[in-house]
């Protein structure tokens, strides 16, 4: 007998830990097959609202926003590599150049989510960006990534064209930041409980199996 859970996965385009949590998400679900049956919705966030669409340097926006270093960046991003290697995504931080605003991408999202295509064009705007050092705000990309994730390019422009979904987007982001997400990735089961950050794979396991016994009992 399978549990089913509803899980929301709160998270930004340009967040290196939600790439990381989101494939190690994945990959314990897979490890749970037969136990637990799940639907991931994506939900955004954004930690960069104010972005320009031009972004910004990654090292000046880091060292601007957290004080850190040359050397502290490279230590962050070698970091951030091997913990993506761990759950099998390819971060090249060489190619990652700039900070872009990412709210357009979060629109197209919310547009996906009833197609079924919402977490293909995640991955592939997350590939996009951290794999190709593309701007996951230009809209260029953001129609190759939905046209990679199997949706309608023609539709997508549309959408990109107007302000489509943007009131939608805002609200959701209100509602998470209302009750409490002040960073991500945000992993929310049924509503009801979180896990916090790009754990790895067996972490959230092991919280999905003690939630699906809880329910079974």
């Amino acid at each position: 007998m399978t549990t089913p859970m509803k899980i929301d996965f709160v998270s930004d385009v340009s967040c290196p830990w939600c790439a990381i949590g989101l494939h190690a998400l994945e990959r314990a679900l897979a490890a749970l097959q037969g136990t637990v049956t799940a639907e991931i919705t994506l939900q955004p966030f954004e930690l960069n609202p104010d972005m320009p669409p031009a972004g910004q340097e990654v090292a000046a926006y880091l060292h601007e926003r957290y004080g850190m270093s040359a050397a502290q960046l490279a230590q962050n991003s070698e970091a951030i590599r091997a913990r993506g290697a761990e759950e099998g995504f390819t971060f090249r931080m060489d190619r990652r150049t700039h900070i872009y605003n990412t709210f357009d991408a979060h629109r197209l999202l919310h547009w996906a989510a009833p197609s079924g295509r919402q977490l293909a064009l995640k991955h592939a705007l997350l590939k996009a960006y951290f794999e190709d050092g593309r701007n996951p705000g230009a809209h260029d990309v953001l129609l190759d990534c939905v046209e990679a994730a199997g949706l309608d390019r023609t539709e997508a422009q549309a959408v990109l064209a107007s302000d489509a979904h943007a009131e939608a987007v805002r609200a959701r982001e209100q509602f998470y930041q209302a009750h409490g997400i002040r960073s991500v990735p945000a992993i929310i089961i049924n509503d009801r409980h979180l896990i916090e950050g790009g754990q790895p794979a067996h972490v959230f396991e092991a919280a999905l199996r003690r939630l699906a016994e809880t329910a079974s009992q």
